[in-house]
């Protein structure tokens, strides 16, 4: 059985145990290695965040096989499940089916796929356009007939709260479900009632998506995970402590033109210790030319 096998299997047990799962989001190799390190159980690769971290909004301007290549990079870097952003599935069912295929092969645990039209929007922005459900629903199909490991996950994602409703929400997440769908994931629950309904009114697990300053109401995630929801994930939670901290350290080496020093204490082989320097080191040792003529 390979890693991405074993993950798989791992988090199929995760989602039918008690409790809900925290999935931090990554957008990098760097981010998914501390995220694995910390302890959490399951990593989310966010489209936001990977889309940001080009030099881009998260308008839907990545091109599938941009978000593949990074997730590859991700799942590599970690020693937990990952979960993945995959946008539209970028295309009708056949697009949808290569992009199933890509997924897998880079080896993450599955993957969410939305109704909204193509280029999409983050979900907590204003004027999405949603697909009519039988378009969506013919999607999933294609999407759950093409995966080879049977635990690869399908996330069933629908946008349709703002434009079309909450009713329709739940009605094309569980539409999804009959269709093969593993979990869903309904973006935007505009009130803590509708927050309340999801777990009871969709007919399968649950994914909830924790935004600060979103359209979904604050909440801790003790009070998600009381609420039936079964899995968490945090897209914005590391890239924006990144970014606030980068721009805040970059004013102070504008402003007095000298570096802060307020990690002084962290050296470079500590850095590079975290990202498994000295088991490579151990490898260089055991397998060059020094080890070579010794023997």
């Amino acid at each position: 059985m390979t890693k991405a096998e074993e993950l798989r299997q791992k988090f199929v047990a995760m989602i039918k145990a008690d409790g809900m799962i925290t999935a931090p989001g990554c957008y990098d190799g760097l981010t998914a290695t501390l995220i694995s390190s910390a302890g959490f159980d399951c990593a989310y690769m966010t489209g936001a965040g990977t889309s940001i971290a080009k030099g881009f909004p998260d308008f839907g301007l990545m091109t599938m096989t941009e978000m593949v290549a990074n997730a590859e990079v991700i799942a590599n870097a970690s020693n937990c499940p990952v979960i993945c952003d995959a946008d539209t599935g970028y295309g009708n069912e056949l697009n949808m089916t290569r992009t199933v295929h890509e997924y897998e092969r880079a080896g993450v645990t599955g993957i969410h796929i939305e109704d909204q039209g193509f280029p999409k929007k983050c979900g907590h922005l204003d004027d999405k356009e949603i697909i009519p459900i039988e378009d969506y629903v013919a999607k999933i199909r294609a999407a759950v007939a093409a995966r080879r490991d049977p635990n690869f996950q399908i996330i069933a994602r629908t946008d349709a709260r703002a434009p079309l409703g909450f009713e329709e929400a739940v009605h094309r997440g569980n539409a999804s479900l009959e269709a093969g769908a593993d979990i869903v994931f309904l973006e935007a629950p505009q009130t803590m009632d509708e927050l309340k309904a999801v777990p009871q009114q969709v007919k399968g697990p649950c994914l909830f998506n924790y935004v600060e300053g979103g359209k979904t109401p604050p909440i801790d995630l003790k009070t998600v995970a009381s609420m039936g929801f079964k899995i968490s994930i945090l897209p914005g939670f590391l890239l924006r402590q990144a970014i606030l901290s980068c721009e805040e350290i970059l004013g102070e080496l504008k402003s007095s033109g000298e570096p802060p020093n307020r990690y002084s204490h962290v050296s470079v082989r500590d850095m590079f210790n975290r990202f498994g320097a000295n088991e490579w080191d151990k490898l260089r040792t055991e397998s060059g030319p020094t080890k070579q003529a010794a023997e």
